[in-house]
């Protein structure tokens, strides 16, 4: 496992969404790294096993219930996630 350098964009919601899997919790960024969670193993992070149902639809019915414009929040949050996972492609320590 590695650690999660807090210099990476989205590394937040990252580590709060790593926590709330592993505590059982349905949150936004528990959702969005159970949907990134393929990738985010691949970079060594320990993401625990999402067991409910598709995490994408899961994220986006909570933000239709939680704020104006869902699909825009949608999109900038897995556009964070994205950028998360790119840059700690690149970094120096991989």
């Amino acid at each position: 496992m590695i650690e999660i350098p807090a210099a990476l964009p989205g590394s937040d919601l990252v580590r709060d969404g790593i926590a709330d899997l592993r505590a059982g919790r349905q949150t936004e960024a528990a959702m969005l790294v159970a949907m990134a969670a393929p990738r985010l193993r691949a970079l060594g992070l320990d993401v625990p096993e999402w067991t409910g149902s598709e995490p994408s639809h899961q994220l986006y019915e909570m933000l239709c219930s939680t704020v104006q414009s869902p699909h825009s929040r949608y999109n900038a949050l897995v556009a964070r996630i994205v950028s998360f996972a790119r840059a700690a492609e690149h970094a120096p320590s991989r």
